[in-house]
């Protein structure tokens, strides 16, 4: 599907409206500085306080922008395998090269319910499909038995963003799906380069909507063999990483976007403006970084 960087990309609102121009603008931000495919309605664009039509209505204009020029990969998980079904259909309709289904949230499923729950949208819409474990945000980790398991069952699940926080868990399944069509993609920023080390092909990533350059390049700089560039530019971004995480995703990225003048900071209830010490580091790491002076 793609190798590199994928941005996890931000739904901007105005008056707390999705903002239609402001979002062809970023979409095409992207497409000028190297991102080499483009997530909406996943985490970091507060898919959880989108309305289904406003789901629907900002992957038909992603998608509708993008005009194939990289892959766009829909955010369409949900904690209802009906509702994922009823997204991942629309998004394959609308023109989705791919899906991103999150583990379903909330109602913690046995490993034998993420098992039948990713297969029954695998047999049931004909598009290629990237798991999403980030037991963090969902209360229940996907094992790599199960992430294996559906990888050899279904040629259209083809992949996983791994946010367990778990080497050792993208280490197992890496070992086990080499002979498969099936990628490893890092969803956590901070460990996108060890993924890469192990066997990952690329992010799903928050910071490259502010930096989108350097994580394509961080990507394309370890595929290339230059190990010893991956490894600066990793540690450059490193920083950063962590200051757009002191909060709760996407509140950090959101007010760093505001003060890059990239969109309005703009969320949704529940989620409110970053405190303001926390703010004041965001700003000195951007300032550390050369975004801001």
């Amino acid at each position: 599907m793609f190798t590199g960087s994928c941005v996890a990309l931000v739904t901007p609102f105005k008056n707390n409206e999705v903002d239609k121009e402001k979002l062809r603008e970023l979409v095409e931000f992207h497409l000028s500085n190297g991102t080499d495919a483009i997530l909406p309605c996943g985490t970091t664009g507060e898919s959880a306080t989108l309305s289904y039509e406003e789901h629907i209505e900002v992957i038909r204009i992603v998608v509708e922008t993008v005009k194939k020029r990289i892959p766009v990969i829909a955010g369409t998980g949900s904690n209802s395998t009906r509702e994922t079904y009823e997204l991942t259909k629309h998004a394959k309709e609308i023109g989705a090269d791919a899906v991103l289904l999150v583990a379903p949230y909330y109602n913690k499923p046995t490993q034998k319910g993420l098992y039948e729950h990713y297969s029954f949208i695998a047999k049931n819409v004909d598009i290629p499909i990237i798991i999403y474990n980030i037991p963090g945000r969902t209360g229940v980790n996907i094992s790599p038995e199960t992430i294996i398991s559906l990888a050899k069952a279904h040629k259209n699940v083809i992949g996983v963003k791994e946010a367990s926080g778990s080497i050792d868990q993208v280490s197992e399944i890496v070992r086990n799906t080499a002979e498969l069509n099936f990628s490893v993609f890092s969803g956590d920023d901070s460990l996108t380069l060890p993924i890469l080390a192990v066997g990952g092909k690329g992010v799903i990533s928050v910071i490259a909507n502010i930096l989108p350059r350097d994580t394509h390049n961080l990507c394309e700089y370890w595929f290339k063999g230059d190990v010893k560039k991956a490894q600066e530019l990793h540690l450059k971004m490193f920083p950063l990483v962590k200051a757009l995480f002191i909060e709760t995703n996407p509140i950090p990225i959101k007010a760093a976007m505001g003060m890059l003048g990239l969109c309005s900071d703009e969320l949704r209830l529940p989620l409110v403006p970053m405190e303001e010490k926390n703010r004041e580091k965001l700003y000195q790491a951007l300032k550390n970084y050369g975004l801001v002076e």
